[in-house]
């Protein structure tokens, strides 16, 4: 109870000293810009929210501008009904997205607006460690199975990630510096710029850190070394538009992260490194024919990751290709249809597995309808037949039909299905392949109510969800096999108030229940201060509880798997900004775990606790 006393005590001492003066400055979010708020995830193409039914989440520019200090993991960590496991401890620890209780597999990681993951790996999840925050404009977050637009992998929902595109004038430089505990150094420099025809936005990453001991010392003689980690990333995308209606986007990125790990929960090993590095490049595009815009995607991945300790070196190689062709035609003023095919190949380099050098191909094509927004009713409805190589068939489709009550009330609802292939590692690879295994696939509920005051000033987001997943694929005794399934369900809770122009509260409590939440806490909560202080500082506290979690733990010494228990804990964060020169320059410090709490995220494994940095950002 004491413990319980100080958290709330603190938190509440940081609430009053924001608390708004009468210094005016620039106006923060309010409900009217989430009505109007234009996102492209939920249908593929430009829609404002207010047409769509589906339950999303967007961390927009300014957000991302005042999360230096972060990285990608540890800004989604703060999101309703999001927890990224890894996400505090140490930087070079995997990282896995749970959203809402669901397993890191079925959040499908989009990185402007293509499919990305790495076909080496067991579950083939994106590494979120490879993309630097500083290279992103925006995240979109939708939740609930999105396959009918998506295909494999977005049972749970869809995280895409928006990079940098171009500058407002012709040639324009940005760049950020910062430093921090445990020798943390992070530089971006880059340029940007538009000249109507070629737009463009070149940047480049160097990340450092000694960090801490990846796994947790627990007899505490000092005697672990650290685990630091570096990286180096380039990020490029361009725009060209050679005549009227025609825009062609090639781009390109590249990381090279590198580190030290351990051998497990306590157990130390100074021999052990890794390095990871991808490649990832191609073009999208798209034709104004008037009434139908033509778009088209293709990128390939190409990943490459070696893990070394005292026993050998184990190299993983994997390449993904995406491409896609899709249509959006406006039928009449209500009604729109989204039409294309897409088409992904998914190889791994490995002579050594079941079946050398596997690969697997997917073809789907897919359709949906929208009607838009009839005396308040809006509604889509889609569907998607996937052909696998290896497995057959799989059909998905989703209804999410949302009608405004007198313009206050949002009432939503969205049934989908989903499904998600078997990765080559599963099929074909080195250790428990079984080739035939059956797609997981699911069926999805979310529904709710998004309420939106009169003057605007105050939302509040209410979503039910239920989630079951048939076909699970799990490690046997014998290697990988089809279990039964997999239930959950839960509840959001969303509010945001605009106290004034200069203060905004934005709050959530989450709750998730059912099977299978090693790691993954039934209640989380949070809220979120930001405070326009004067038009030259801001400053913000952020706030999140997580209840106790259930964990299993592989002792090295009884080789045996044990069940444990996670204590519960909470995170207070604190960043503080000053803009000079008309705001081209900006000095910045984040404070993260203000109540300096020893967890763990992962049993046997470090957080981190009190740290902090420094630094200077310039727009020019």
């Amino acid at each position: 109870m004491k413990r319980e006393k100080k958290v709330w005590t603190i938190t509440l001492i940081v609430l009053w000293g924001l608390a708004p003066s009468k210094t005016s400055a620039q106006q923060t979010q309010d409900s009217t810009k989430v009505l109007s708020e234009v996102v492209v995830t939920a249908t593929k193409f430009a829609k404002n929210q207010s047409e769509t039914g589906k339950v999303l989440v967007v961390i927009d520019e300014e957000q991302l501008k005042r999360s230096s200090g972060k990285d990608i993991s540890q800004l989604l960590n703060e999101q309703a009904g999001v927890v990224v496991n890894g996400a505090n401890s140490n930087p070079g620890k995997d990282k896995s997205v749970f959203l809402q209780g669901a397993s890191t597999k079925y959040t499908l990681i989009l990185v402007d607006g293509i499919a990305v993951n790495d076909p080496s790996s067991v579950g083939g999840a994106f590494d979120l460690r490879l993309l630097p925050i500083d290279q992103v404009e925006r995240i979109e977050i939708l939740k609930g199975s999105q396959s009918t637009l998506y295909g494999t992998d977005a049972i749970a929902g869809v995280i895409n990630i928006i990079t940098k595109k171009k500058g407002n004038k012709p040639l324009a430089g940005f760049g950020t510096l910062s430093y921090g505990s445990y020798n943390t150094f992070k530089g971006t420099i880059g340029v940007g710029g538009s000249d109507g025809i070629v737009n463009y936005n070149v940047g480049y990453t160097r990340y450092s850190t000694d960090g801490v001991s990846e796994a947790k010392d627990a007899i505490g003689n000092g005697n672990f070394d650290k685990d630091g980690v570096k990286q180096n990333s380039v990020n490029a995308n361009f725009t060209i538009n050679p005549s009227k209606g025609l825009s062609l986007n090639p781009f390109f990125r590249f990381a090279d992260y590198n580190g030290k790990y351990d051998a497990g929960g306590f157990a130390d090993d100074p021999t052990a490194a890794f390095t990871s590095k991808i490649t990832n490049y191609g073009v999208t595009g798209n034709q104004d024919l008037k009434k139908t815009t033509l778009n088209w995607q293709y990128g390939r991945i190409d990943t490459r990751r070696s893990y070394g300790n005292q026993y050998g070196t184990f190299e993983y190689k994997g390449y993904f290709d995406n491409a896609e062709l899709f249509l959006t035609s406006d039928l009449s003023s209500t009604f729109q249809l989204l039409y294309g095919v897409n088409f992904q190949n998914q190889k791994m380099d490995d002579e050594k597995a079941k079946k050398a050098n596997p690969s697997i191909k997917i073809i789907s094509p897919y359709a949906s309808i929208f009607l838009k927004n009839v005396n308040g009713f809006s509604a889509e409805v889609g569907g998607r037949y996937n052909n696998h190589s290896q497995f057959g068939d799989a059909l998905t489709f989703s209804i999410n039909p949302s009608y405004f009550v007198n313009q206050n009330i949002k009432l939503f609802a969205n049934y989908s299905t989903g499904f998600k292939a078997p990765t080559l590692n599963e099929l074909y690879g080195q250790f428990g392949a079984n080739d035939q295994l059956k797609p997981e696939t699911s069926a999805n509920v979310q529904t709710g109510a998004h309420y939106f005051s009169t003057d605007k000033r105050f939302n509040l987001r209410v979503n039910y969800f239920n989630r079951q997943i048939a076909n699970i694929i799990i490690y046997g005794t014998k290697g990988y096999v089809n279990l039964s399934e997999q239930n959950n369900q839960g509840i959001e809770i969303e509010p945001t108030v605009q106290i004034n122009k200069a203060l905004s509260i934005r709050g959530f409590y989450a709750f998730v229940d059912g099977d299978n939440l090693i790691r993954k806490p039934k209640n989380t909560f949070g809220a979120n201060v930001a405070y326009q202080a004067t038009s030259k500082l801001f400053v913000s506290a952020n706030f999140k509880a997580f209840d106790a979690r259930k964990d299993s733990f592989f002792d090295l010494t009884e080789f045996k798997t044990k069940a444990v228990d996670l204590s519960d804990y909470q995170l207070l964060d604190v960043y503080g900004e000053y803009k000079i020169l008309k705001g081209k320059l900006a000095f910045f410090i984040d404070a993260k775990n203000i109540l300096n709490q020893e967890y763990y995220e992962v049993y046997g494994y470090n957080t981190l606790r009190f740290n902090a940095n420094v630094g200077v950002s310039a727009r020019l």
